[in-house]
């Protein structure tokens, strides 16, 4: 704060008169307390009060809230000394979040201790609500991690080590050598994302020729991923199948097209277009955004996707690499949002998840398949995602 308030013009920590270095510094440490006790009681009521909104609109709106309690924390410190311009308490707010994280992480990343106790608050919590009692033992759950667009031969080649070369995906290289193998699988006539998820998920792809098709009953197009689409695509599955699908049992269901039963969602699209208790993909993300951190993080990284992006493309045209197609207009932050925010949001629920026990999680990461569509399934855009 100290430094902040020497950087930045519209910042202030101390009276028209001057004040001394001792209290500049009491001044200081009284609004860094007063933000603090503000960031842990106070933030996560107002986003949990916000969750109906969409994520990437919660996400945004993190940076007015956060920089909201920053002024009120001023307000606070005794005979107006602190002081900020609205938009320079954002980014005041902004880096002070940053930094507390940083340093937060840094002190309890070695510390086996603090992750053990967090582990067990958060397995007897979960024995509370669900009124099992000490002895009791769940039966281990299941983690169903979907690459979206990742091909047998694609995932085959980013595990091979090539001239001294790691591979490209290390982690699932090291699953093969060790405890899991690769398998191929057939899809039925239509193998895009909508039909394969609906049967995986909710156990029938009946009447699902493609990825956008016109259907003569209704004389509507139906879309894949169109949120209106995905929800009548789930409910014929249901109907047909006779229950609610795959993960009903205590299932948690992350940046997938349908829910497949769960109760636990995060970015699913059938969803998305609804508004109630029950049906609205938000809890998944409140424990994401709970943290401010996790919106400044998110967003620095958003934007260096942008500028990626738009490097890419233009090297892409430089090289007059064939086949290519446009990559203008919206795309980069279409590709940010699922390089960046979807698979930040997905992977810090499937955490909390298997924190949680959960019976059954199914995620959907769908960055490879953004950029393979526009750079290329072996490009070397693609690459970099997939190591990621």
């Amino acid at each position: 704060m100290l430094a902040l308030a020497g950087i930045l013009p519209d910042f202030r920590l101390k009276s028209g008169d001057g004040d001394s270095a001792t209290q500049i510094a009491i001044t200081a440490a009284s609004g860094a307390g007063a933000f603090g006790v503000l960031s842990a009681l106070v933030w996560p009521l107002l986003v949990r009060a916000l969750l109906l909104m969409p994520a990437l609109v919660l996400g945004l709106l993190v940076f007015v809230l956060n920089g909201s309690m920053l002024l009120l924390a001023l307000s606070l410190i005794p005979d107006g000394r602190g002081a900020a311009e609205p938009e320079t308490a954002v980014v005041v707010a902004a880096v002070m979040s940053a930094a507390s994280s940083a340093t937060s992480t840094f002190l309890t990343v070695r510390d086996d201790g603090a992750y053990r106790r967090r582990l067990a608050r958060l397995a007897g919590r979960r024995r509370r609500r669900l009124g099992e009692d000490g002895g009791s033992k769940q039966p281990p759950g299941t983690v169903f991690l979907q690459l979206d667009g990742v091909g047998h031969a694609v995932l085959r080649e980013a595990l091979r080590e090539r001239e001294n070369r790691p591979p490209v995906m290390p982690t699932v290289a090291g699953w093969i050598r060790g405890s899991h193998k690769v398998t191929p699988w057939r899809t039925d006539w239509s193998s895009q994302t909508g039909a394969s998820q609906l049967g995986i998920l909710h156990g029938s792809n009946e009447d699902v020729p493609a990825f956008r098709w016109y259907e003569k009953k209704t004389r509507e197009v139906m879309v894949s991923n169109r949120p209106t689409s995905a929800a009548v695509l789930q409910r014929r599955a249901a109907a047909r199948a006779g229950h609610e699908g795959l993960l009903t049992m205590d299932g948690a269901s992350r940046g997938n097209l349908f829910t497949g039963g769960a109760d636990q969602l995060a970015l699913v699209l059938s969803v998305a277009a609804r508004r109630g208790k029950h049906n609205r993909s938000r809890s998944g993300y409140f424990a994401y955004f709970s943290d401010p951190a996790n919106a400044t993080r998110t967003a620095v990284s958003f934007l260096a996707e942008v500028v990626r992006e738009i490097c890419q493309s233009t090297r892409a045209k430089l090289r007059r690499e064939t086949p290519r197609v446009k990559r203008g207009g919206l795309y980069p932050f279409i590709r940010a949002f699922a390089t960046v925010v979807e698979r930040d949001v997905v992977v810090t629920a499937v955490m909390g998840d298997i924190l949680s026990g959960r019976t059954a999680i199914y995620a959907d990461l769908v960055a490879y398949d953004e950029v393979a569509h526009h750079s290329g399934p072996r490009s070397r855009d693609a690459r970099q995602v997939l190591t990621r």
